[in-house]
């Protein structure tokens, strides 16, 4: 067993305290001191009202896990493999942009982290850091790279090429946010830390996007992050368009933001290797369907052969549980580990991952679970 969680669980209890939070909450509590309200709220907040959002935690709630006695489980799995890369626990982590607002070292420190303990990161093209630093600092640590699709083509061409000579296995393009969502604790501020060059560093570092500026970023900051935010309307983009991306890259390709079963079918028959059913948080779509409802309508629109990832509400290990039974093939965990890096820099990151990776464990062995792959529908219950 490569992962035991009652070792974390004992060392806490041995050594008297915990050095950090415990619970989700708390470590959400603790960001909301540490940083500033419009950092904080940019990460913490949704679109609208923040119904999506709380449709996201609602619909776990409403599922319950089916423990089962006595199975001899003494030995226990929790890692997974999806498109080729393994992960020591079923969650990667999300790609979350601008990382810098919550911490100086942003995703470097989340990068070192994901290296430390294993756990595959996805790297947001709206990340402080550049591709290339993101690699160096991961060394050999699984890795892959989720793209905004902007609407120039040479430099989406230009950044999947990057990432694929800087090392990532695999490439999610991000559908949900091809224009951004009405975000009301946002705007009240106002507050969007791309026009200050936060969360620029993959197109002020690209070459094509360099090639497209008057001046460089170096010079005139707010002319580059006004002209980064131009390449990002693109409601023109077609399901056709995927066909021009797929013949561009040899990575396997994902795409995130499905909550249908129609475009599940659609983004199969397109011929990407996978699915991340995500609301983007509940960031974009006031009153969406949630995250966990769309797994199930999507695994079952797919079959059981295809991969399917899904994002949104995950906070526990149970939760992780709940969507592996419900078709998930991995989930992606996402603001936790923000919170983590503002409270504690990649230390916390590592404190966050850790403690999901023991909770998942300890709930996989009390519920009779072996595999954490292998459970289904079987293994919940809707609650009444």
């Amino acid at each position: 067993m490569d992962f035991e969680g009652s070792q974390v669980q004992n060392a806490i209890y041995v050594s008297g305290e915990s050095p950090w939070p415990i619970s989700p909450e708390e470590w959400e509590a603790l960001a909301a001191e540490a940083l500033k309200p419009g950092p904080f709220d940019y990460i913490a907040g949704g679109a609208g009202s923040e119904s999506t959002m709380r449709a996201n935690l609602e619909a776990f709630e409403r599922r319950r896990l089916r423990p089962r006695m006595l199975t001899g489980n003494r030995e226990r799995d929790i890692s997974v493999e999806v498109l080729g890369t393994r992960s020591p626990a079923p969650f990667l982590l999300a790609p979350i942009g601008v990382l810098s607002i919550a911490h100086a070292d942003g995703e470097l420190a989340v990068a070192r982290a994901a290296a430390a303990t294993g756990i595959p990161l996805v790297l947001s093209s709206a990340a402080s850091h550049s591709i290339e630093e993101i690699a160096e600092a991961m060394g050999d640590a699984p890795r892959w790279f989720q793209l905004y699709w902007v609407n120039d083509r040479d430099v989406v061409a230009s950044l999947v090429q990057r990432a694929e000579g800087a090392g990532y296995g695999a490439l999610v393009v991000t559908l949900d946010t091809l224009i951004l969502g009405w975000r009301d604790r946002d705007l009240r501020k106002p507050y969007l830390p791309f026009v200050t060059g936060e969360g620029c560093a993959q197109f002020f570092s690209d070459p094509v996007f360099r090639s497209m500026l008057e001046r460089p970023p170096e010079d005139d900051m707010l002319a580059a992050a006004v002209a980064m935010l131009a390449t990002f309307p693109n409601l023109g983009l077609t399901w056709d368009d995927l066909a021009w991306l797929r013949d561009r890259t040899k990575l396997p390709l994902l795409v995130k933001g499905v909550l249908t079963g129609e475009d599940a079918q659609r983004a199969r028959e397109c011929g990407v290797d996978g699915i991340v059913v995500s609301n983007h948080g509940g960031r974009q779509v006031d009153g969406a369907v949630a995250a966990l409802d769309a797994l199930v309508e999507a695994r079952e629109a797919v079959g059981p052969e295809a991969v399917v990832l899904m994002d949104g509400g995950i906070r526990r290990g149970a939760d992780v549980l709940k969507a592996l039974g419900l078709g998930a093939d991995a989930v992606l965990l996402g603001r936790p580990y923000a919170y983590g890096l503002a409270v504690g820099g990649q230390e916390g990151v590592e404190a966050v991952i850790r403690h999901l990776m023991a909770e998942t464990d300890l709930t996989l062995a009390l519920i009779g679970g072996t595999r954490a792959a292998d459970l289904d529908s079987s293994w919940i219950a809707a609650s009444s």
